[in-house]
Parts: C-alpha cells; structure tokens; sequence
C-alpha cells in the first residue's frame, strides 16, 4: 500500500478524511497512477497512522476517506543523532537512506578539519539541504516509518558540543581506540540510554585535537572493529550495533 506524511492540520477528525497536497498529488496521479477508490496509507509525521481510500481527486488536491486509525509501528524508543562529517560525491544521499531506514531521529552534517567537501554560499548549502530533505522525505515513507527525521543544516564541529550535553551518551568513532566498543559502553549504562550522539569523521577521519576536544566534552571514543571503515559505512555501521543491542532490530 503506498504510503504518504501530511501535516497534522490536513487530518479533519471531524469530516473524517485527509487532505493531500503538494508533490504527493502529482506523483499520486501522474506517477502512481491511483483512481478514486484505491487504499492508501497516510502518517501524520507524529506517530499516527491512517488507512484511507481516495475519494476525490482534484488539480491541487487529494482528497481521501479514513477507514482506520492506528499507532505507528516504524519509531524506536531510543533517539538517535548522527553527526556526519560531510562526505565526499553523493555518499551523503546513501548515509541518509540506510540511516533512516534503521530508525535515526536526526542527522547533523559536519564540518571538521579533515571535510573535503565545503558549501561555502548560503545558496549551495539550502540546495543541498534541500535535496537531503527529499532523500529523508522518500526513505521515511519507503521504511514505513512514524515521523521523517529531521535533518539539520550544515554545522561545524565546535559548535555540537553543547547540543551534545542534552543526551543520555555521546561516541565518537575513532580508528586509533583499540579497546572500547559500543556493546561494552552500554552494559555499563543502567539503565540504558534513551538520547544518542553518534559522531563519525568525514574521508581521512579526525584530526588528533579533534578527539581531544571531544573527550573534553565527554564524549566517548569506540572502535567499530579492527578493520578501517569507510566515513558511508561507518554511521550505518554503528546505528546498527546500537539498535541490536538496545533491542529495537
């Protein structure tokens, strides 16, 4: 069943139906091709699902029945905030879906010393904010998920730490820490965290007074395995563990 988000105020409990606009109304008729009458499945992006069938379709408008009203089964119950150094190409893109997919809350492209790749203007970093948005946008509906993870402009790294001090832990993945990994920091935890930031370095990794500052802030180095990880690898890589762990793959 295709799966759309609207906005909250486009749900009218009192009509009982839904109101679809924007690009969803193209892609619902010149895309999918949908009639009248077809099921369909709509998130209001706060954890509540709706089937509904298409009751009219109009020019600017979709305009569909609720059938059933239901939770959404598609948010974990831990927050998870990936610090991405900004990398190189369309990695970026790839980093977003499977990231999303796997249940993040947030992404926070970075700047840091090693980040090849630089949005110098105010234009280049909307559009590509933009893009990043579609990307989440499509992923959260394809992974069937409960809101569309919010995902942040460009920051530098000196600029997170403060941010950071509102979750429960904080990791860095750092290729030189031999010894700590994300399994053995969380059965120290008790009881176990429920906000995460997860911080992985662009192409080449982070600079040593990179590491030095985080540990600073209290922020925790691990290691992802004695194999080097690429900086597309790496996020997934480390959002995987700490799903499995906590229970929610």
């Amino acid at each position: 069943m295709h799966r759309f988000f609207v906005e909250p105020n486009q749900i009218e409990d009192i009509n009982n139906r839904i109101i679809i606009l924007g690009e969803d109304v193209k892609h619902i008729d010149k895309v999918l091709r949908l009639k009248e009458g077809e099921e369909i499945e709509v998130c209001d992006g706060r954890g509540t699902d709706y089937r509904a069938i298409i009751q009219q379709m109009k020019k600017d408008e979709v305009i569909a029945k609720v059938e059933e009203k239901f939770p959404s089964k598609g948010e974990p119950n831990i927050e998870v905030t990936l610090y991405q150094g900004l990398p190189k190409s369309t990695k970026m893109d790839f980093i977003l879906q499977k990231c999303i997919e796997l249940g993040i809350k947030k992404i926070v492209p970075l700047n840091t010393e090693r980040t090849i790749v630089k949005l110098e203007n105010e234009k280049a970093q909307q559009k590509k904010l933009e893009r990043w948005q579609r990307i989440a946008y499509e992923a959260a509906k394809q992974s069937k998920r409960g809101s569309i993870p919010e995902i942040t402009p460009v920051k530098d790294l000196k600029n997170i730490w403060q941010e950071l001090s509102e979750n429960d832990l904080n990791i860095i993945a750092y290729e030189n820490e031999d010894t700590q990994k994300i399994r053995d920091l969380l059965t120290k935890e008790n009881p176990w965290p429920k906000k995460i930031g997860v911080i992985i370095g662009p192409e080449g990794g982070f600079e040593e007074e990179e590491i030095r500052q985080a540990i600073d802030k209290k922020v925790l180095p691990v290691s992802l395995g004695s194999r080097i990880l690429r900086t597309e690898t790496a996020g997934i890589v480390a959002l995987t563990i700490l799903m499995y762990a906590l229970g929610e793959i």
